[in-house]
């Protein structure tokens, strides 16, 4: 009976976890469209609206110093994600082990959701570097190399939070980018322009 409840209860937690990462996942949708070209095409979008008419930028000394604080943040939680593996181990009452085998294997199962998910992320950056035109000069990503076999695992709420900082990031990387655009439209017509007076 409390194995059947822990198995809801797991159930239920993987569910809200879910439902929170599709919906962070849902206002990406259109700045991932743009980052790939396939901008105003974007209509399996939800809520898919124009872009912000007025974009920020972030330089790439800013981008990598970003980089570096997140890398900082991650080993900071592997930290504080051994001193709790410790303390749970230390159980020692037959009920609190029970209880803890069902919420072992439920964070068994989120673990290893959310190592894939990290992994997949850290792939995003090497993408990214290679849509610019940038690659292989893709130094500010972290890790660029094959991933390490025992990599950091976030919380929910710090992953949640991580999609946040990727989403603004993505947002002013582009904001940077359609800025370049512009100055090099501008060049362009101006140097045309003095071909055309100079016939």
């Amino acid at each position: 009976h409390t194995e059947q409840q822990a198995e809801q209860s797991c159930s239920e937690a993987d569910l809200a976890h879910r439902v929170q990462f599709q919906n962070k996942l849902a206002g990406i949708c259109e700045d991932m469209c743009k980052e790939v070209g396939a901008y105003p095409k974007c209509g399996g979008c939800v809520g898919f609206a124009p872009p912000d008419s007025t974009p920020g930028v972030m330089t790439w000394e800013e981008l990598l110093e970003h980089m570096d604080n997140l890398e900082d943040w991650g080993q900071d939680l592997i930290k504080g994600w051994h001193k709790k593996a410790s303390q749970l181990q230390t159980a020692s009452s037959k009920e609190q082990h029970t209880e803890q085998q069902a919420e072992q294997s439920c964070s068994e199962a989120d673990l290893a959701h959310r190592v894939q998910f990290q992994n997949k992320l850290a792939g995003i950056c090497e993408d990214m570097c290679k849509e610019v035109g940038a690659y292989p000069k893709c130094g500010g990503c972290v890790g660029f190399a094959p991933p390490d076999s025992t990599p950091g695992v976030m919380t929910w709420e710090e992953l949640l939070e991580h999609m946040d900082n990727l989403e603004d990031w993505g947002q002013d990387l582009i904001k940077g980018w359609h800025k370049k655009a512009s100055q090099l439209q501008t060049a362009s017509s101006k140097e045309q322009h003095t071909e055309q007076q100079a016939e």
